[in-house]
């Protein structure tokens, strides 16, 4: 039995946790659940966006499933703290096309390896008499361990080629640093095509060229930004899953935020929170489980009948639950 901490959080968070939850427990896989708190909520009733128990849970956990947060201003990010504190260095993010849903390309299948922990996300700012100023951190060893499991991703996966992406022209030390380890490290995988692009021409050749890409491996600003284009030619962040992976811990999120908007109405789409588990399950090994999950969601999708509303249907967010739940039983 695996022991998965549940992170519900804020908003629509709830609601899609519930739903894959509901799914989950349909598998041949034995979970027990530890719910534990962060966002919004937590800050009212606690004082902090993420407390230390929450993060404990995490890292004693087989792995966990996060919901969405809402933003609390001035407050600590609680998935930002949770990456950090658990040194989940790689985030993986599918661009992938499913059937019977609005992409804007039907058969796009690639992956963003994004690392995880530093970068301007390392949130190392402060105040000026002029505005503020904020560093950007890039080192050798964080470079080289997220480059290196692009690699071994790639070939795990069998995928042809990994391209790096930077603005070394511009940031000449930091992503030059980036760029150069890449180079070196691509020398252990010569049967793997290695290539690297400028972040802004990757932009546009995401929107242009998609198909050229196959592992896409790069820094933690730019890839939070092009994870959410990849989103919009596969239907939108409804649709997007993604993983934390580190040494030791893994934890399991849809892309899209919380959705005070749709909060309550029960027609949130639960697709990435539940290809979220999908990764979940192949992180814990559970291969043939994950397989058939994503599979009864895809028959789900191309049927297009029992989908939540922005999805084209009418269903409701636990309905939907139920017929993917009824794919697996026939499956």
């Amino acid at each position: 039995m695996y022991e998965i901490t549940i992170i519900p959080g804020d908003g629509i968070g709830r609601e899609v946790m519930e739903a894959t939850l509901n799914i989950l427990d349909s598998l041949t896989v034995e979970f027990s659940y530890i719910e534990a708190y962060a966002g919004n909520k937590c800050f009212k009733k606690f004082g902090t966006t993420i407390p230390n128990e929450t993060i404990s849970l995490s890292r004693d956990a087989d792995a966990t499933l996060f919901g969405a947060v809402t933003t609390v201003p001035g407050q600590k990010s609680a998935i930002i703290t949770l990456r950090q504190e658990l040194d989940l260095y790689v985030n993986i993010r599918p661009v992938k096309s499913y059937k019977g849903t609005k992409c804007l390309y039907d058969d796009l299948d690639f992956v963003i390896v994004r690392e995880n922990t530093e970068g301007l996300y390392a949130g190392i700012e402060k105040y000026t008499d002029d505005g503020a100023t904020a560093l950007r951190v890039i080192t050798r060893k964080a470079s080289e361990r997220i480059c290196r499991f692009a690699f071994q991703y790639a070939k795990k996966t069998e995928r042809r080629k990994v391209t790096a992406v930077h603005k070394a022209n511009v940031l000449k030390k930091t992503d030059g640093i980036f760029r150069d380890i890449f180079y070196k490290v691509s020398e252990g995988y010569p049967d793997i095509e290695s290539e690297d692009r400028y972040v802004d021409a990757t932009a546009m050749f995401f929107i242009t060229k998609p198909h050229e890409f196959d592992v896409v491996v790069t820094t933690n600003l730019f890839g939070d930004i092009l994870s959410d284009e990849g989103a919009g030619l596969v239907g939108g962040l409804g649709l997007a899953p993604s993983a934390n992976i580190g040494k030791n811990n893994g934890l399991f999120e849809p892309v899209h935020g919380s959705a005070p908007p749709l909060s309550g109405r029960g027609i949130a789409n639960p697709s990435a929170m539940i290809l979220s588990a999908v990764m979940m399950l192949n992180y814990l090994e559970e291969y043939h489980e994950a397989l058939r999950l994503e599979k009864a969601l895809i028959q789900v999708l191309a049927e297009g009948k029992t989908v939540t509303p922005d999805l084209g249907g009418n269903s409701k967010t636990l309905k939907m639950a139920e017929e993917i739940r009824k794919k697996l039983a026939e499956s």
